[in-house]
């Protein structure tokens, strides 16, 4: 076993995976030696209008592992699946006159905001709206065309389709969702319940950036697999350390407490051991797992080493990977890294432009799952590396 282990170690320090093969068979680095999952993030994001029943039903058909909504609570208290609760950001609100008198700034998460919010809407009249691609690379022929899922039409939707697929809900916003009295997790976990979900066993993930979300639920006696998602606010591309600046520096239960730590410690030996307490997973940025960084011209300033006119990753190389992947198993967690992308402008240069080096980096150095908007994409990585370390 030893042997096993220790190659699928060594194939995880080299992107030069072809070579990891060997007579002996191939055991995964991964927590449980299980395959890593694809997760589709809000459904097949990266060709349709995210998070609307027609993009589930595509991340369905492309085969995904797990189908990811976030959860966020209608007037009425019906939960539908929407990245957040300001609709500005991802329907055609705002081309409907007919709710121009509810525009209305939100203070949400410690940050004002103007829009429209979804709990001054019923569900009657969030199907009135459209989703909208908020990539503005993606494909926007399909804006406003598909209704925005409820979270109950996605446990139908994954029941229908037969295959053993799992629900990986994000209670979004839940502190303010508490604040502005349509609090998420009883509503969630009366959901799983009946469609028989609620337990350890269950095909579901319930992730939440918010520690206080998951240990809520916790109490409330539930035993389903839960996840603490860990976030910053970017890299600094000259060094490729992690910066934090709010609302991502920190769980906002966290901020809302007065409690001063950041994400960061979330990721320390300690922070893992805590969070095993309450929580069977990590979902960290992938930044906390492979980091980029740029390089600095003799001004100073960073390099635009593709020569477009832009700075961003693409004119970056990754930095070594960090101990995160194995520190989290020494603790007992599971780690789904977030959010792989087919972009070219979010590929540094050592992936030549192909995402699925990305993905094979990852999945050598043992991840137990992905969050992808391209989950064709992923799963394709995840054949191809296979093969290639022949397993």
């Amino acid at each position: 076993m030893a042997m096993k282990r220790n190659l699928a170690v060594m194939c995880a320090t080299t992107m030069a995976l072809a070579a990891c093969g060997g007579d002996d068979p191939v055991v995964l680095n991964t927590l449980d030696g299980k395959a890593p999952l694809v997760v589709a993030h809000r459904g097949a994001s990266g060709y349709l209008p995210e998070e609307t029943v027609e993009g589930y039903a595509m991340a369905i058909e492309q085969g995904a592992d797990a189908i990811e909504p976030d959860v966020v609570s209608t007037k009425d208290g019906v939960l539908i699946a929407r990245h957040d609760p300001n609709l500005v950001y991802s329907t055609d609100v705002a081309s409907h006159p007919e709710f121009a008198s509810r525009k209305r700034k939100m203070n949400v998460d410690g940050l004002v905001e103007e829009g429209w919010f979804a709990g001054d809407f019923t569900l009657a009249e969030i199907k009135t709206l459209g989703g909208i691609s908020t990539d503005a690379e993606r494909p926007q022929q399909f804006n406003g065309r598909y209704k925005i899922a409820t979270i109950q039409e996605i446990v139908d939707m994954i029941k229908k389709s037969g295959r053993n697929i799992i629900m990986y809900p994000e209670t979004k916003n839940p502190t303010f969702h508490r604040q502005t009295g349509l609090p998420l997790e009883d509503k969630l976990l009366a959901l799983l319940s009946a469609a028989g979900w609620n337990t350890s066993t269950a095909p579901v993930f319930v992730q939440s950036f918010e520690p206080g979300s998951l240990k809520y639920m916790r109490g409330k006696g539930s035993t389903v697999r839960m996840v603490q998602l860990i976030d910053a606010d970017d890299v600094d591309l000259k060094t490729g350390a992690l910066t934090y600046a709010a609302p991502y520096d920190r769980p906002y239960d966290w901020a809302a407490a007065g409690d001063k730590r950041l994400f960061s410690a979330m990721v320390t030996p300690a922070g893992l051991a805590e969070i095993k307490t309450y929580a069977d997973a990590i979902g960290p940025w992938k930044r906390y797992i492979v980091s980029t960084k740029g390089t600095t011209g003799a001004d100073g300033k960073l390099v635009d080493a593709n020569n477009d006119g832009k700075l961003n990753e693409a004119d970056t190389t990754t930095t070594a990977p960090t101990t995160l992947v194995a520190d989290a198993h020494k603790a007992g967690l599971l780690v789904h890294p977030y959010t792989f992308r087919n972009e070219k402008r979010r590929l540094p240069l050592d992936y030549k432009g192909d995402p699925k080096l990305e993905y094979k980096q990852f999945y050598a150095l043992g991840v137990d799952g992905v969050f992808s908007d391209f989950a064709d994409t992923a799963l394709a990585a995840r054949a191809d590396y296979f093969r290639e370390i022949g397993y």
